[in-house]
Formats: C-alpha cells, sequence, structure tokens
C-alpha cells in the first residue's frame, strides 16, 4: 500500500513540474512612451498545447508589439518564451495584471506587476517658450497614374491619326471605284442596306416588302433586259420562264416557283394588309438572295460584264492591300514614337534612377549637386550628404536582437563597389551599456571580409569631430573585386565609432582610392556629422 501511494506521489509531482509559467519585466520604471518587455516563459513537454494570448492592451498598458515565441529544447522538456512591447502615454504607476496562458485547454496565470511611468522633464526656465502655431495642412501629393493615363491615350490618338493621314494620302492617290461592276453586286449591296435599316423588325413591314422585291425586280431587269418593273407579279413569273428557256439558263423549277410564291406574298402585305409572321419574313429574304445568286450564276456573261468584275476583284485586292499598309503603317509610327520616347526617358529620368539605385554617380556629379542635411536613428545623428540614406531592415536582424539591444538602424547609399558609398548604422541599447570600441572596430573590419574585400589595411586612432561626441576611427584601404567587369579595385574607407551610455553610431565611407573628388566629399561628410547626446 505505501509502495502504491509512493508511486503516486512521483506521478503526481511529475505533473505538476511537468507544465509550470513565469512572468518578469525588464524593467520596473520607464519614461512616457518608452517601451518596457513582459516575458511569458512556460516549461511544458512536447505533447503539450500552449497557447499565449493576443491583445492591444494589457491592463492600461498598450501592446507596441507581440514577438514570435522563441523555443529552448531540453531533452523532451520545453522552454516557450513569449514577449510583449508594452508603453504608456501618460506618467503614473500602472498595474500589469495576471495573464492567463492556456496550456491543454487548462489556464495557468502569470504574476501581476506594477511599473512606473515618469513625465520626461521639460526645462521651461532656459528654454524659450513659442506660442502654438495653428494647424497646417499638408496636401498629400497626387498619384501619377493619370499622366500614365494620358501618355496610352497619346500613343492611341497618335495611331488613330496616322491612320487616317494614310487612308487620305492613299485616297487622293487614286479615284475611287464608283458604281457597281455587275447587277448582282449592286443587289447584293442594296440587300445589305435593307437589312440595316431593321424595317419590318420596327413594324414596317409593307416597306420592307416593297424595297426587298424592288431590289429582285432591278436585277433581273438589268441582268435579262426583261421589263420586271412595269410587271405585275403573274406577268413577270411568266417572262422569266419564257427568257430563261429561250437562253436556255438553267434556273431550279421549284425555285422559280419559290420566288413566284415570294411576289404573291408582297403583293398580299401590299394590297390586303397581310401580316407575315417573322418566321416568314426571314425565309421570304432567303429565298430572294438565293433566286438571285442562282440566276446570276446561271447566265452566261458578256465580255464586258467579265472584263468589269475582273477590275472589281482587282479593285477589293488593292483595298485590301491598301487598308493592311495603314495598319502597318500605324503601327510603326506609334512604334516609332515609343521609341523616341523610350531613348528620351532613358537619357533623363531613368538613367538618374539607375545612377541613384544601380549604376552609381561619378564623384565629380556628386561633389557638384546640391546635397541634403537629415538626421537618422535615436539618438540622433546629423549628416550631410550628396543623396538621403535610405533605411534599410533586416527582419531577421530586428526579430533575433539580443537582449541588451533595444532597436538597430541601417542607413545606407550606394555599395561596396560604387564610387562612393555611404554606411550608418545606429544601436539603442535598453540599459546604460557602454559599447566596446575596438571590439566594434574589429566587427566591422570582418564585416568587409565577409562582403568581398581583400587585402585590408587597417589604422586605428582616436576621433573627435568638431561637433558632439569623441569617438574611434578606422581607416585605410582594400581591394575587391567588381563582378560587373571582374576588374579588382582599390578602395579607400573610414569607420567612425561614437558611444554613448546607452546607443551607439557608426559611421561608414567608402570611396575609390586615389579619387581626389571622393576625398573632398569624404572631408565635407566627416565635417558635417553632429551627434545629440542621449536624454538618458
Amino acid at each position: 500500500m505505501k509502495k502504491r501511494l509512493y508511486i503516486l506521489f512521483l506521478l503526481i509531482s511529475a505533473f505538476g513540474f511537468s507544465q509550470s509559467m513565469t512572468s518578469s519585466v525588464d524593467s520596473t520604471e520607464i519614461k512616457i512612451g518608452s517601451q518596457l518587455n513582459l516575458i511569458l516563459k512556460a516549461k511544458v513537454t512536447l505533447k503539450d498545447h500552449v497557447v499565449f494570448p493576443e491583445r492591444k492592451f494589457i491592463g492600461r498598458l498598450e501592446v507596441l508589439e507581440s514577438y514570435p515565441i522563441d523555443t529552448i529544447k531540453d531533452n523532451d522538456k520545453l522552454e516557450l518564451i513569449k514577449k510583449y512591447g508594452l508603453t504608456q502615454f501618460d506618467s503614473g504607476v500602472y498595474k500589469i495584471p495576471s495573464i492567463a496562458v492556456r496550456i491543454n485547454n487548462k489556464e495557468y496565470f502569470s504574476d501581476s506587476s506594477s511599473v512606473r511611468v515618469n513625465d520626461v522633464k521639460v526645462d521651461t526656465i532656459v528654454q524659450p517658450m513659442f506660442d502654438i502655431k495653428p494647424i497646417v495642412e499638408v496636401k498629400k501629393p497626387a498619384s501619377d497614374w493619370w499622366k500614365y493615363v494620358l501618355f496610352g491615350l497619346l500613343v492611341i490618338g497618335l495611331g488613330v491619326l496616322a491612320y487616317f493621314i494614310i487612308k487620305r494620302i492613299q485616297k487622293n492617290k487614286k479615284e475611287e471605284a464608283k458604281g457597281f461592276a455587275s447587277p448582282i453586286e449592286k443587289a447584293l449591296v442594296y440587300s445589305e442596306n435593307l437589312e440595316k435599316k431593321s424595317l419590318w423588325q420596327n413594324g414596317k413591314v409593307k416597306e420592307y416588302y416593297s424595297e426587298l422585291t424592288d431590289i429582285a425586280r432591278v436585277y433581273i431587269e438589268e441582268s435579262l433586259s426583261v421589263p420586271a418593273m412595269e410587271s405585275t407579279s403573274n406577268e413577270l413569273y411568266k417572262a422569266l420562264r419564257a427568257e430563261t428557256g429561250k437562253r436556255n439558263i438553267k434556273i431550279s423549277p421549284s425555285l422559280l416557283n419559290q420566288f413566284n410564291e415570294v411576289l404573291k406574298n408582297a403583293d398580299l402585305v401590299k394590297f390586303a394588309k397581310s401580316q407575315p409572321i417573322a418566321s416568314e419574313i426571314e425565309e421570304s429574304k432567303m429565298i430572294i438572295n438565293e433566286f438571285l445568286l442562282s440566276l446570276d450564276k446561271a447566265t452566261p456573261r458578256t465580255q464586258e460584264e467579265q472584263d468589269n468584275l475582273f477590275q472589281e476583284e482587282i479593285r477589293i485586292k488593292k483595298a485590301k492591300k491598301d487598308k493592311v499598309i495603314r495598319a502597318v503603317l500605324s503601327i510603326v509610327v506609334v512604334i516609332v514614337f515609343l521609341f523616341i520616347s523610350l531613348i528620351v526617358f532613358a537619357r533623363t529620368i531613368a538613367y538618374d534612377y539607375l545612377k541613384d539605385n544601380y549604376i552609381g554617380h561619378t564623384s565629380k556629379e556628386l561633389l557638384e549637386k546640391e546635397w541634403v542635411i537629415s538626421e537618422y536613428g535615436d539618438p540622433a545623428i546629423k549628416i550631410e550628404t550628396p543623396r538621403v540614406l535610405k533605411r534599410t531592415v533586416d527582419e531577421r536582424v530586428q526579430q533575433n536582437l539580443p537582449p541588451t539591444v533595444k532597436s538597430v538602424g541601417r542607413f545606407t547609399y550606394g555599395s561596396l563597389i560604387d564610387n562612393f558609398s555611404i554606411t550608418l548604422n545606429t544601436t539603442t541599447f535598453k540599459d546604460s551599456v557602454a559599447l566596446d570600441k575596438d571590439i566594434a572596430i574589429e566587427a566591422n573590419i570582418k564585416y568587409l571580409e565577409s562582403v568581398g574585400a581583400k587585402n585590408i589595411l587597417v589604422k586605428v586612432d582616436d576621433y573627435e569631430p568638431k561637433k558632439g561626441l569623441s569617438g574611434k576611427k578606422a581607416y585605410g584601404t582594400f581591394t575587391v573585386n567588381n563582378p560587373i567587369d571582374k576588374k579588382e579595385y582599390k578602395m579607400a574607407y573610414e569607420i567612425v565609432i561614437f558611444a554613448q551610455p546607452n546607443s551607439a553610431q557608426e559611421f561608414f565611407l567608402i570611396y575609390k582610392d586615389g579619387d581626389k573628388d571622393a576625398e573632398k566629399m569624404m572631408e565635407r561628410v566627416r565635417n558635417s556629422i553632429e551627434l545629440k547626446k542621449s536624454s538618458l
């Protein structure tokens, strides 16, 4: 019995120690707007399911950032570490309440704690005070989308204009053929125009049948010389039978009878106010067209008619060819316009963009252009440069900061193989950590080696600019292979490290060795450096 109780006690103890949670804060006193970190640690087994809460506020403290969960593995045990970045913008003492962490659908609560948020002291005696200036509304810059639309419309308009100009030129070079090459062509064109009018669809059935039968009568009169327009439907039918028999025109009797029926139906519509349905109207149209085409095909052509048809065929082919020429020439005009625009763009805006981002400007160009003065990092480093330094963010670095580091910043212009490049690294520490400048210089030299620098010569001196804090500098030369032209270049560099109790700034300047303009730029940049001391 004692043995069983002992085993049960061991199981309970093992279960009790298999899951536990602790909490801590990295600071119990901060300034308004500063960040403190709440750290939750859960010790569990590999099989446990753990859920940390996601909130916008913890108590009255705002959650600036909820960091990813870190995991430390020890055999079959896990230590899960969840960090929350908190802040408050009002002074006072604030309680961090217990946080519920769900482990295997059971809630475990962290310890509560408190934090003091202090006011930022403002010296109202030494510093002059001014009235609050009115708010100035800054207009948001308009998007450039309309420029692209306008350019597209310009290109389309240019193409259309070129098309019609070329068409006008082609028309002036030749006289358009007038009339029709044959009676059947005239009949088909009139029939097509009749359908475009949509007469019977709009209730004008009588007008439709009148024009339809007139088209057929005109064709018969012009092709067979039969007085079709003055004949009644019955007289026209008899005349057609007689003429086709006399001229040995082989036309289907059934098709001739169908044509006669259409003529009779037309008479009923015109004189007896008959109202055929839509399918009957469509059938009448098809019979007329089929009859005219069959009659034209069966009728022997005179030499004059054959000549006219041959000329008409040539005219149609020429018209198609002219249309293709117009389209091709219009496209050529558009392509030439785009090509010229591309050249102008490449020689102006695009070339400057490539220089700013890829090729790099010459030292003389940078020296002669207007420079900019900007502040970077916190505490700020003020510097004058030929181009604004761009912030570069490495998410892996940001997510894996050492425990003593609060934030890092990196601002750059150019690269290692450019004519001239500048890099600023700023680091803010959580506590009053003193940066070892010698170790920092060694780390930067190793960084140069990692990015391809060889034959590095290093000289180290103390550095004290005209403005700001004292620092340390390393300078010298190195060689680097340019992957574009496969040549090796000798570069000069200068690294300056500034350290404060809670921050550090690293200043990189690299240029081609022997470049006098770059040396002048280096001196101008160096003389402009101004550091703002940390307020902590």
